[in-house]
């Protein structure tokens, strides 16, 4: 398969991968991408590449403001708490963008890694309790 056609289909699959997916998997897959912009960031500011650094940095705080933009904290006694992490870290990688600081970029990944991860034992959770709900339906 030529690179273009390859190209095409991958982003196909992603895309039906995203509009397929459950609300729990696309929280996760949020938060994997997050993590890799963060990763990312860190390895483009060790290595002084700012426009690479600052690309992924935007990215993440894109994904962190639809993150807070689709929390509900008025129905979960988490949420306002939820709410500041994601404040938090919003101001961590504006600051680490500006100041080219990958300490701010690293607070910020030790500080969303513990919630990616929690939110893939929840997906896992989620999907099991699913799976048995449909099998007890089929007998």
């Amino acid at each position: 398969m030529p690179p273009s056609n390859f190209a095409a289909a991958r982003n196909l699959y992603n895309r039906d991968s995203v509009l397929s997916a459950s609300p729990a998997r696309l929280l996760v897959m949020l938060y994997d991408r997050l993590l890799l912009d963060l990763a990312r960031a860190e390895t483009a500011q060790l290595g002084e590449d700012w426009t690479l650094a600052s690309a992924q940095l935007l990215h993440a705080q894109e994904i962190v403001t639809e993150l807070v933009n689709s929390l509900r904290p008025d129905i979960w006694d988490g949420g306002p708490g939820l709410l500041g992490v994601y404040n938090y870290v919003l101001a961590g990688m504006a600051q680490a963008n500006i100041h080219r600081d990958v300490e701010k970029t690293r607070e910020c990944i030790t500080l969303l890694e513990p919630l990616r991860l929690a939110w893939h034992e929840a997906a896992l959770k989620v999907s099991m309790h699913e799976a048995a709900m449909r099998r007890d339906a089929v007998g």
